[in-house]
């Protein structure tokens, strides 16, 4: 039997929390959207958190609402899911990418000041950054927020990865470094909504835009409207929104799933730890932590010495799926794709991300992988370098 790189658990309480919604009165906009709202806005210690239907519309919402539009700038990581970039077109922006730090593969702060100070004398500073998260560690936050005051930017987390991490013993989510931070709850994250997103921060003014944005820029909040009530039936369309709205059936399964998000993290940090010392003797770079993050630990990336082992990326990559393990590489550069190509990005302008992606593998790495499995996925990835390294 293969085992993926990730996988959702569900159990018997959630199935009955689902049920349950599902015989209630409300299966799409019910009272669970605003319980689930504030149980995550709880475990984070934010003000507000609006849910949506994923964390790609969460992302949407947040470049819309705090302003961003056509002839804005719009930076972020190139290591990362498409998303993160496609928001800001999706606004009318441009898009541009500042290189990773080499260790935690997140976006590098030095990277960062520097194309500032070049964007400064330009003219051409970013509305926003967008700081990726990867794998669930925290970005070095301190030293991109203090750049954002200097620069005078926004600053948005993308925290999909890392709902339950903290950063300087503060969840990730606490607006202390930023205006809004992004949660995704897709089935191989850390909790899961089947789909799902969350936009958390501390500005109630923000809070109320995100909130009418996701349901098409509609509110019947009087103290919104333009002109007063014509009834107790009135609304109006203030903005021009989506119907990026969170079912009462995905909350309910967010909200029974999000008791068990310690339990989730810790069982990943465990695994990861255990990963750690079964990797010791082979020639892969493990995860670097930085002493100010605690991961989440959605993905567990190592990176392959291909000096040492005298093999290519993909015919490793080949043989670990080919003995059932499902592997994943995690991200190819948004620089690299296609759609983006037309945009004029050099490859060498960003050398620590094509390093990074010429070697990196992701491994299995969800709560019920079993002792056994992870030991499969090791022995199969030095079956893989020792095979490639004598064929050479």
């Amino acid at each position: 039997m293969s085992i993926p790189y990730g996988r959702q658990d569900v159990t018997q309480a959630d199935v009955d929390a689902v049920s349950e919604a599902l015989r209630s009165d409300f299966i799409t906009q019910g009272p669970l959207v605003p319980a689930f709202e504030r149980a995550v806005a709880e475990q984070c210690g934010a003000r507000h958190a609006v849910a949506v239907n994923s964390a790609t519309a969460a992302l949407h919402v947040a470049c819309l609402a705090l302003g961003v539009g056509a002839d804005d700038e719009v930076w972020t990581s190139p290591i990362t899911f498409v998303a993160s970039a496609n928001c800001a077109l999706h606004c009318g922006a441009r898009v541009d990418f500042v290189d990773i730090d080499p260790r935690t593969y997140n976006m590098s702060p030095e990277r960062l000041e520097a194309r500032l100070e070049a964007a400064k004398a330009a003219g051409k500073l970013p509305k926003v950054v967008i700081a990726v998260h990867f794998a669930g560690q925290a970005c070095e936050m301190a030293a991109i927020h203090a750049l954002s005051r200097r620069y005078g930017f926004h600053l948005i987390e993308d925290a999909s990865h890392a709902i339950g991490g903290r950063y300087r013993g503060e969840p990730i989510g606490s607006g202390a470094y930023s205006t809004v931070t992004v949660f995704s709850f897709h089935p191989v994250k850390i909790v899961t909504t089947g789909e799902g997103g969350m936009a958390v921060t501390q500005d109630a003014e923000l809070a109320a835009r995100m909130r009418r944005l996701r349901t098409h820029g509609i509110t019947r909040d009087h103290a919104e409207m333009t002109r007063p009530s014509e009834g107790p039936w009135y609304y109006e369309q203030i903005d021009l929104g989506f119907n990026y709205r969170l079912t009462d059936i995905q909350a309910a399964l967010g909200l029974s799933q999000l008791k068990r998000l310690d339990q989730y993290v810790a069982k990943r940090k465990s695994l990861a730890s255990s990963y750690d010392a079964l990797l010791a003797d082979l020639p892969v770079v493990t995860p670097f932590v930085h002493a100010d993050a605690d991961s989440a630990w959605h993905l567990y990336v190592v990176k392959l010495r291909l000096e040492q082992i005298q093999s290519s990326h993909r015919r490793v990559f080949e043989r670990m799926r080919a003995g059932g393990i499902g592997v994943n590489v995690h991200y190819i550069p948004v620089y690299r794709q296609p759609y983006y190509r037309q945009y004029g990005y050099s490859a060498l302008d960003y050398p620590e991300s094509e390093s990074y992606y010429a070697s990196a593998i992701t491994l299995p790495l969800y709560p019920r992988l079993s002792e056994e499995e992870q030991h499969r996925v090791v022995d199969m990835l030095r079956d893989a370098v020792a095979a490639h390294a004598e064929a050479r």
